[in-house]
């Protein structure tokens, strides 16, 4: 596996554009406090329409719990199911629940008994969740996917479903990790930041994925705004990142922001997309059609994007 950096632009990060940044709260945060969470997007085909649902995995002292929202075309609420994982209660790591969407039912299964861990709270591997409608499995999350549709009685979905964001909070003292895939056909990748900010050098900070450095800032003091595009398995990957608040603020009132967005730059993807000629028949066939819908434009939900809120603890 290969790595190229393609090009670097050194620039302050514009957080006009909402996707790249969210206001939290400036509370100092502390080991007690610190709530680790993964939001994944998805783009799924329920009951006729085309909708988001969002998965929200939450862990911290006291609690390990998902949230499965899923987007209604009704009105400006969003209806959801909310499952506790508490650790004395072994029965509630597998179950079923069902609740309302626009009229038509929404069935959540799970299983999560024997599901493996790694730092954050989304479990990696050996568990299932699946989301079913009308006898469909319109959403299905983990490697358990024949025991989840013997479970649930139901076929797979027509079209599958797409994960277009991923954000994640991520409590450490140097190293911050994630897994992320950039290409929905091809595997996982692991990325992690890692950071030293204190001692007799000079800041520096490194983004390595796969266990390889893609990117490596020296004299961070100075550069801790800024993007650079690296290649990964030959495919451009826009890197962002802003670690102000780790220099400049008080430990624990802020956080590092990284945004992982594939795709070359808007400049490049312009005379790629005229290069074309036009040719965007797919996009079209499901705007075409009345009865698909999605509170996202086709080629917004398209774009796969990452983002890491790294919160450093003393």
């Amino acid at each position: 596996m290969s790595y190229w950096i393609a090009s670097s632009r050194a620039q302050s990060l514009s957080y006009s554009d909402p996707r790249l940044a969210q206001r939290l709260t400036d509370d100092p945060v502390t080991h007690k406090t610190a709530q680790s969470t993964v939001t994944c997007m998805y783009r799924t085909h329920i009951g006729g329409y085309w909708r988001n649902v969002t998965v929200l995995w939450c862990k911290n002292l006291m609690n390990h719990a998902v949230t499965i929202s899923v987007d209604s075309i009704e009105n400006d609420f969003n209806q959801s199911c909310k499952i506790d994982f508490k650790p004395w209660h072994f029965w509630s790591k597998k179950g079923y629940k069902a609740f309302d969407v626009d009229g038509t039912q929404i069935e959540v299964y799970w299983d999560l008994r024997l599901a493996k861990f790694s730092s954050g709270p989304e479990p990696c591997s050996d568990f299932y969740v699946a989301l079913v409608c009308e006898e469909e499995v319109v959403l299905l999350l983990g490697d358990y996917k024949k025991k989840a549709y013997k479970r649930t009685k139901s076929r797979p979905a027509l079209v599958e479903a797409v994960m277009f964001n991923k954000k994640e909070h991520v409590f450490n003292k140097k190293a911050f990790s994630t897994r992320a895939r950039f290409n929905q056909r091809r595997e996982e990748h692991e990325i992690v930041v890692e950071s030293s900010t204190s001692g007799p050098r000079d800041p520096e900070m490194w983004i390595s994925i796969d266990g390889i450095v893609v990117i490596h800032i020296r004299n961070l003091q100075w550069k801790f705004r800024g993007n650079q595009t690296i290649l990964v398995n030959k495919q451009p990957i826009q890197v962002f990142w802003d670690v102000h608040a780790w220099l400049f603020c008080t430990p624990g009132s802020g956080h590092g922001v990284f945004i992982f967005k594939p795709g070359a730059p808007d400049s490049d993807s312009d005379k790629e997309e005229g290069s074309r000629g036009g040719d965007g028949d797919s996009d079209d066939c499901s705007s075409s059609n009345s009865r698909y819908y999605s509170t996202l434009s086709h080629s917004q939900a398209s774009e796969f994007c990452l983002f890491l809120y790294a919160w450093k603890l003393e």
